[in-house]
C-alpha cells in the first residue's frame, strides 16, 4: 500500500510539474503534440483536442508533454525552437512555478481541512489532540543523553515534582525546573505514531546563561489540529510554502557544500526504501498529514 501511496505522489507531482509547461506552451502559441500520464509505450489514446494527443501509457510512474521542435528542430512557426527565447524561458519556468503553485494549494487546503501544526497560545483549548512537542534539543543536554528527538511528543511525565499531563508549554518548563532532587524522570513519548517511555534525569547547568535552572534541555511547542478559516488558510499557506521552500533550498546548499568539506551527514539522505517509509508513517497519521508531505 505505500509503495501505491508513493507512486500516486510522485505521479501527482509529475503531472502538476508538466501541466506547468502545457498551458504555457499552448498559451504561447505552441503546438503540443502529446500530454502523457505514465511513460510509453502507449496503452490508449483517450483523446485529440486542438491537435494535441491526450494519452495514457503503460508505465505508470509520471507524465509528459511533448512539444514541437523541444529538441531543436524548427518547425511550422509554432515549434519551441520557433519562439523567442523568452517564451522558450516561460515554458521552462512553469514547471516549476506549477510545483510551487500546487504545493500552496495543498498546504492552504491541509490548514483549512486540519492538520497538526504548532499552535498559538490561544488555539490550543480549541484542538482536542494538543500535545507538547519537542522543537529543539540542546547539544549535551539531558534531553540528548536520554534518547529525546525533535519531534517526540510528551505524553505525560513523572518526576519527584509529580505527574505532568497538561498541554501549556510554560506550565512544562516551570514544572521540569521544580525537580531539584536530581532523580530520573519518566516521560511517555509518542514519536511516528508509536508510544515508549524515556527516561532523563533534569539538571542544573543545561541552559546558557541559567546556571542554577534546573531543565532537560529542550525547546518545546504546543502541536494539534485546529482548522483555519477558509480566508485565514490561503494566507498562512502562502507563508508556509515560502519557508518550506526556503529552507528546502538552504538545506540543501549547505548539504552539497559540506561534501566539498568532507563533512557531510549521508545519514539524511534516502533512497527509494526510505521515502516509501516516509510516506508510510504520515498516511498513518491522516490524509491532511500525506497531503502536506
Amino acid at each position: 500500500m505505500q509503495i501505491v501511496l508513493l507512486v500516486v505522489i510522485l505521479v501527482a507531482l509529475i503531472l502538476v510539474h508538466e501541466l506547468g509547461h502545457f498551458i504555457v506552451a499552448k498559451l504561447s502559441g505552441m503546438r503540443v503534440e502529446e500530454f502523457g500520464i505514465g511513460y510509453p509505450p502507449r496503452a490508449l489514446t483517450m483523446a485529440k483536442i486542438g491537435g494535441t494527443e491526450y494519452t495514457l501509457n503503460w508505465l505508470p510512474f509520471g507524465g509528459f508533454v511533448k512539444i514541437e521542435g523541444e529538441d531543436g528542430e524548427r518547425g511550422s512557426g509554432r515549434a519551441f525552437a520557433d519562439k523567442i527565447r523568452f517564451l522558450q524561458a516561460l515554458v521552462l519556468i512553469a514547471g516549476v512555478a506549477m510545483n510551487l503553485l500546487f504545493a500552496w494549494l495543498l498546504i492552504s487546503g491541509s490548514l483549512f481541512v486540519g492538520t497538526p501544526r504548532a499552535l498559538e497560545d490561544s488555539e490550543i483549548p480549541q484542538a482536542k489532540d494538543a500535545i507538547i512537542t519537542v522543537s529543539d534539543i540542546l547539544p549535551g543536554s539531558p534531553a540528548e543523553d536520554a534518547g529525546l528527538k525533535i519531534g517526540d511528543g510528551i505524553v505525560k511525565a513523572i518526576t519527584p515534582a509529580g505527574t505532568f499531563t497538561t498541554s501549556d508549554p510554560k506550565e512544562f518548563t516551570d514544572y521540569i525546573a521544580k525537580d531539584t532532587k536530581g532523580t530520573p524522570g519518566t516521560f511517555d513519548i509518542r514519536r511516528d505514531g508509536q508510544e515508549m517511555i524515556l527516561s532523563a534525569i533534569p539538571a542544573k547547568n543545561t541552559i546558557p546563561g541559567q546556571p542554577d535552572r534546573v531543565a532537560l534541555g529542550i525547546g518545546v511547542a504546543v502541536v494539534g489540529t485546529v482548522p483555519l478559516p477558509f480566508y485565514e488558510a490561503p494566507i498562512l499557506g502562502a507563508e508556509y510554502t515560502w519557508e518550506l521552500t526556503k529552507e528546502a533550498a538552504v538545506g540543501l546548499v549547505h548539504f552539497f557544500a559540506s561534501i566539498f568539506t568532507f563533512s557531510a551527514d549521508f545519514s539524511q539522505v534516502m533512497g527509494p526504501i526510505g521515502i516509501v517509509s516516509v510516506v508510510g508513517v504520515a498516511s498513518k497519521a491522516g490524509l491532511p498529514a500525506l497531503v502536506l508531505l
